[in-house]
């Protein structure tokens, strides 16, 4: 395996479009261009194997609910000794406009336990990440936890799923190699 993509989101048909599942809605747009379907449970996950470009391909929607995300990534990693540098992690960004799209390198978790999970789990903050802003929250005294778990605006829907053909243009370009190429056309 060349590398893995994994989704970070919650399972279960209570959190389908949640504003922090928006990396699930994100794989499944990708495993659809590609013509494929996350249906088997392997690592705590549903996953798929595909090619990309000249690369073997491993797609993850952690089965493990978020805060829990990188012990499910960290098996398959193990398993089939894939690098940090080398998981593509697809994730939810509450300090962007819904709908915009920032893809890092690497990076610090922000304050998103998906991604603190697979920090602590991979024990590397240096995996490359597209994120997915989901944020137009009017009133900032509102629970954070509870507003994550809401549902978008149907404007807001809109604004994020209209990203989905660039996100999957965006992962062919990082696993290929050209996240420089992503950075400069995507974010």
């Amino acid at each position: 395996m060349d590398c893995i993509i994994c989704a970070l989101g919650n399972p279960g048909k209570e959190y389908d479009g949640t504003r922090h599942n928006v990396g699930f809605a994100a794989m499944d747009a990708v495993s659809a261009e590609l013509g494929i379907k996350l249906n088997r449970l392997r690592f705590k996950s549903l996953c798929a194997q595909t090619r990309i470009g000249d690369k073997n391909v491993l797609l993850l929607k952690p089965q493990t609910y978020m805060n829990a995300s990188g012990i499910a990534v960290s098996e398959a990693a193990a398993y089939y000794d894939v690098q940090p540098e080398n998981i593509l992690c697809i994730c939810d960004d509450i300090s962007l406009p819904a709908g915009v799209i920032r893809i890092r390198r690497s990076g610090s978790a922000g304050g998103h336990n998906g991604l603190k999970s697979l920090i602590n789990m991979l024990d590397s903050d240096r995996f490359p990440r597209i994120k997915i802003g989901v944020s137009d929250r009017a009133d900032k005294n509102e629970d954070l936890a509870e507003w994550v778990l809401g549902r978008f605006s149907a404007q807001d829907e809109k604004l994020v799923r209209d990203k989905f053909t660039d996100i999957y243009e965006s992962v062919k370009l990082i696993v290929n190699g050209d996240i420089d190429a992503a950075m400069a056309k995507f974010n």
